[in-house]
C-alpha cells in the first residue's frame, strides 16, 4: 500500500481543522513538533490502494520568521517526507488567503487547492471560475464544503494524483518585468551554490530582500555568500530608488498584483458587497454597550445548562459506583485487599468519573461556541476591557479562552504573542482561569450546598477567576512587566452552523484525555492517598492518626482563618497540585464508603464545611498553584525555573488573600 503524507495549509478560520476531522474521522491524535511547543494534529485514511497521512499545519497568514507557527509551516512544506500540500481557501476572503498560496508557490510546493465555504460566497453573489483561477495558479484548485463531504471524493483523487505527478507551482508566478528581472539575476548567483540549492532559489532571493532571518544566515554560512548577500544590499538599495519604498514592500506589493490580476480574471463578485449576516450579528454581539453583557449571559446559560441536565446523569453514576463497591466489597469480604480496591481505587477513581456528564457537557457547548464563531468575538469583545484596564490586549484573551478547557494548551497558546513581556504576563494569570480538572470540585461542594443555585453558583467563580486575572495582571504590569503593549488586528471569521461530526470530535478529544488522566494520574495518586491513609499498621483507614492525617493536622492551621482548618481539606489541597481532579478523589479516598454517610462524598464534605466555606474552599482551588502538567510547561515555554516559581508564588498568595476576603467578609455579613 502506497503511503502519501499530507499537509493541510492556510489562515486561521478557513475551515482546515474541520476539513481535517471530516476526512480523518477518529483516527487522529495530537502531539508536538520534534523540538518545538507548537501542537499538531496527525490523522490517517485511506484511499484505493493508498494510505494518506493527514497533518493540520498551523494556521498562518505568511511564511515568514516571525513565529514558530510560520517556521514549522514552511519546514515541512520544504520536507522532502512530504508529498502533497492542500492549501484551504475560503471563496469569501479569496485576496487575503491567496497572499499564503503565493508564498507557498515562491517554496514550489506539489500544492493543491480546496477552495472552500463556496456556498457562503454565492450567497454573498461572488463567483469562482475554478478551472480559470487553476489555469493561471498552475495548480489544481478543487471546490469543497469541510462541513459535509462536498468535493472530498474529488480533493483525494486529485491529492493521490499530485503525489504522483508532482507540480512546481512557481512556474507561473509574475511580479513584473522590474522585480522579475532582478529576481532572477539574485537566483543566478543562488543556484551557483549547491548548499543553498534545497529550495527553489526563487524563495531563497526573495526571502533575502525581505531580511528574512533564518534564510539570511543560511547564506551567511554558504560558500558564495559575499556575492550574494552585497548582490542583495545592491539590489535593495535599487529597488528602494526606483518605487520608493523598502524591498519587504515592493515584494507585499508584486504578490499583490498578482493576486488582483488573478482574482480580476477568475473572480465575479457585486461592485457594492452585501452586508453579511455576521456583519449583522456582530453589531449586536460586539457592541461597545450590549457586548459584555451578552457574553456574561451566554457563561451564565453554559453552566446553567451544564449542571441542571447533567445531574440526573451525575447522580445515576453516583448510585453505579456506590453499588459497585458494595459488591467488591461482599464479594471480597473485609481485608486490606477490599480497602485498596473499594476506598482506594473506587472511591478514588470513581469519586471523579461520577462528574463524567458534567465535563461531556460543558466540553460540547464550548465546542459549538468555537465552531460557530462566538469566542473570537469573546476575545474581541475582552480586548476592549483589558486594555482599558490592564494595558494588555485582547490577543491575551484567546489563552486565557484557551484555558477554560486546560492550562497546558492556553500556556503554549501564548507563543503567538509578539512581545516576550506580554507573552510572560500572560502565562502568570491564565491559572486563574477555570480549567475543567476543577468542574469536579464545584459539582462536588454544589451537590452538597447549592443544589438550588447549582449554575449561578459556578458561573460566579468563572466570572471571578477572570476579574483575579485582571487584577492581578493590573498589578504585575505595574511592578514585573511594565511598559504598553503593541496593538493588534484580531480577525473575526464568518458565523456558521458547527458540524454534528466536528462538535462530537472536538469532545471526544477532551473527554478521552479527562477518563485516560482519571486511569493514569487520578488512580495512581488515589493509591499512595490509600496507603498513605493505611499506615501506620492498626490504626484506622484515612483516621487523623494515619500518615495523612499526621500531614493534614500539621497545615491544617494555616488554613483556618480562610474557613477550613480540619485536616482533610488540608491534605486535598496538597494532592490537588499533582491535578485538580485529585481533590475530589483525595476526599473520595478517604469518605467514599464511610457507612456513616448515605450520601457519599457529599454527605462527608457537608459534615467538615459551612456553604460560606465550602465557597471559600472553592474559591482557593479556583486561584492557587496550577497542576504540574501546566508548571512543567512554563518551565518549558520559558527554559527557567524563575517563572514557574514565580506563578506559584502569585497563584497561591493570591487564592490566600481572595479565599480571606471572601471568607471574612462573609463572617462579617452574617453568613457563617
Amino acid at each position: 500500500m502506497d503511503n502519501i503524507i499530507v499537509g493541510l495549509a492556510g489562515n486561521p478560520n478557513v475551515g482546515k481543522t474541520t476539513l481535517f476531522n471530516q476526512l480523518t474521522g477518529l483516527h487522529q491524535h495530537v502531539g508536538n513538533w520534534p523540538g518545538k511547543t507548537v501542537e499538531k494534529a496527525e490523522g490517517h485514511l485511506n484511499y484505493n490502494d493508498a494510505r494518506i497521512d493527514v497533518i493540520d499545519l498551523p494556521g498562518n497568514y505568511a511564511l515568514s520568521a516571525h513565529t514558530m507557527e510560520e517556521i514549522v509551516s514552511r519546514d515541512f512544506i520544504v520536507d522532502e517526507n512530504s508529498d502533497v500540500i492542500v492549501n484551504i481557501i475560503d471563496a469569501t476572503n479569496l485576496e487575503r488567503n491567496l497572499y499564503l498560496t503565493v508564498q507557498m508557490m515562491e517554496l514550489g510546493a506539489n500544492m493543491v487547492i480546496a477552495l472552500n465555504m463556496n456556498k457562503l460566497a454565492r450567497k454573498k453573489d461572488i463567483y469562482v471560475d475554478v478551472e480559470k483561477m487553476s489555469d493561471l495558479l498552475g495548480v489544481p484548485v478543487v471546490e469543497i464544503e469541510a462541513i459535509d463531504d462536498t468535493g472530498s471524493e474529488k480533493l483525494l483523487k486529485t491529492v493521490e494524483e499530485a503525489s504522483k505527478h508532482p507540480i512546481k507551482s512557481n512556474k507561473k508566478l509574475v511580479y513584473g518585468n522590474e522585480l522579475k528581472e532582478h529576481l532572477a539575476e539574485l537566483q543566478e548567483l543562488i543556484k551557483q551554490d549547491k548548499n543553498l540549492l534545497d529550495v527553489p532559489a526563487i524563495w531563497t532571493a526573495i526571502k533575502l530582500l525581505e531580511n528574512d532571518k533564518i534564510v539570511t544566515e543560511k547564506v551567511q554560512n554558504s560558500n558564495n555568500s559575499n556575492k550574494i548577500l552585497n548582490e542583495t544590499e545592491r539590489l535593495k538599495k535599487h529597488l528602494q530608488d526606483v518605487f520608493g519604498e523598502s524591498s519587504e514592500e515592493v515584494i507585499a506589493n508584486g504578490r499583490y498584483s498578482f493576486i488582483d490580476g488573478l482574482l480580476a480574471e477568475s473572480v465575479k463578485k457585486p461592485e457594492v458587497e452585501k452586508t453579511s449576516f455576521s456583519e449583522k450579528v456582530d453589531r449586536i454581539v460586539t457592541n461597545r454597550i450590549l457586548g459584555l453583557p451578552i457574553f456574561l449571559v451566554v457563561m451564565y446559560l453554559i453552566f446553567e445548562i451544564t449542571f441542571t441536565v447533567g445531574a440526573p446523569f451525575q447522580d445515576l453514576l453516583d448510585e453505579g459506583f456506590g453499588l459497585l463497591g458494595e459488591a467488591v466489597a461482599s464479594f471480597f469480604g473485609e481485608g486490606w485487599f477490599t480497602s485498596l480496591i473499594v476506598d482506594g481505587i473506587i472511591g478514588g477513581v470513581g469519586g471523579v468519573l461520577v462528574f463524567l456528564p458534567i465535563i461531556i457537557l460543558m466540553f460540547l457547548m464550548i465546542s459549538i461556541l468555537e465552531d460557530t464563531g462566538y469566542l473570537a468575538r469573546a476575545a474581541f469583545v475582552m480586548d476592549k476591557v483589558m486594555h482599558k484596564l490592564v494595558g494588555l490586549h485582547g490577543k491575551a484573551f484567546i489563552p486565557m479562552i484557551l484555558g477554560f478547557g486546560c492550562g497546558v494548551p492556553g500556556i503554549m497558546a501564548t507563543r503567538t504573542m509578539e512581545h516576550e513581556r506580554d507573552r510572560l504576563l500572560t502565562m502568570m494569570i491564565l491559572p486563574f482561569m477555570s480549567c475543567s480538572a476543577r468542574a469536579p470540585v464545584y459539582a462536588l461542594f454544589v451537590a452538597a450546598f447549592f443544589t438550588a443555585y447549582e449554575g449561578p453558583i459556578v458561573f460566579s467563580l468563572y466570572i471571578l477567576g477572570i476579574v483575579v486575572a485582571i487584577l492581578v495582571a493590573a498589578v504585575l504590569k505595574k511592578t514585573m512587566f511594565k511598559g504598553l503593549s503593541t496593538p493588534f488586528v484580531m480577525e473575526l471569521p464568518s458565523y456558521k452552523l458547527p458540524s454534528l461530526k466536528g462538535v462530537i470530535l472536538h469532545t471526544w478529544e477532551k473527554v478521552r484525555h479527562f477518563i485516560r488522566k482519571a486511569g493514569t494520574i487520578i488512580l495512581l495518586t488515589s493509591i499512595i492517598i490509600w496507603i498513605l491513609s493505611s499506615v501506620p499498621m492498626g490504626v484506622e483507614y484515612g483516621s487523623q492518626e494515619s500518615v495523612t492525617g499526621q500531614i493534614g493536622t500539621a497545615i491544617a492551621p494555616i488554613f483556618e482563618p480562610i474557613g477550613f482548618g480540619e485536616w482533610q481539606p488540608a491534605v486535598a489541597l496538597i494532592f490537588g497540585v499533582v491535578a485538580k481532579e485529585v481533590v475530589v478523589s483525595t476526599f473520595g479516598s478517604l469518605f467514599g464508603l464511610d457507612e456513616d454517610n448515605e450520601d457519599g462524598i457529599a454527605g462527608a464534605v457537608s459534615k467538615l464545611f459551612t456553604p460560606l466555606t465550602a465557597y471559600s474552599f472553592m474559591v482557593f482551588v479556583l486561584l492557587y498553584v496550577p497542576c504540574f502538567a501546566a508548571i512543567g510547561t512554563v518551565k518549558q515555554e520559558t527554559n527557567s525555573w524563575k517563572w514557574p516559581a514565580v506563578m506559584f508564588a502569585v497563584t497561591t498568595i493570591t487564592a490566600y488573600i481572595v479565599s480571606f476576603i471572601v471568607y471574612q467578609g462573609g463572617m462579617l455579613l452574617g453568613f457563617a
